[in-house]
């Protein structure tokens, strides 16, 4: 046999196997079909209900003058629960209000550590630090904002800051 007698042979042998192969797949699909016509196949009063209630609209519009029930649920409401507050311990404080100034020593405020600056403020009591810090303090070196211009800090939480400067600062 020749080398173009095995060429058709095989091409033949393929283009066979896919005419098949489509036959099968059109009969398939026909039986298919009829198995699935009947589930379609309703009262035409049916089908043109549900129709109609697949394309009716979402809302109705009224003229001026016309009154209508309105017919939307109504929601009761509740009132929201205030949101617990918790207290910042000293360190938290200290990181969001007093570092900003304290930190860098920023508008004459001694830096949180060093003891030499310290001495003196500390010497003059924590009851005198404490008052300075909530109601702010003013110098000739500097200014302390009352609470270090944080209004929303409570009392405890100023006094936690102090502490806490108080020790690292020893």
């Amino acid at each position: 046999m020749s080398r173009d007698q095995k060429f058709f042979d095989m091409y033949s042998l393929v283009i066979g196997a896919l005419i098949i192969f489509a036959l099968a797949i059109l009969v398939l699909s026909m039986k298919m079909s009829d198995l699935t016509q009947g589930i379609y196949t309703r009262d035409v009063a049916e089908y043109q209900s549900d129709l109609a209630g697949r394309i009716r609209p979402l809302g109705q519009v009224y003229r001026a003058g016309e009154e209508h029930a309105s017919s939307a649920p109504t929601v009761e409401t509740t009132a929201e629960p205030e949101p617990v507050a918790t207290a910042m311990s000293g360190p938290q404080v200290y990181n969001a209000a007093c570092l900003a100034c304290h930190g860098a020593g920023i508008g004459g405020a001694p830096v949180l550590g060093d003891a030499v600056e310290w001495a003196g403020r500390i010497a003059q009591g924590r009851d005198l630090l404490i008052e300075h810090a909530l109601q702010g303090f003013s110098s000739a070196t500097g200014y302390m904002p009352p609470k270090g211009g944080r209004l929303d800090l409570s009392d405890s939480e100023v006094e936690a800051a102090v502490d806490y400067i108080i020790d690292e600062s020893k």
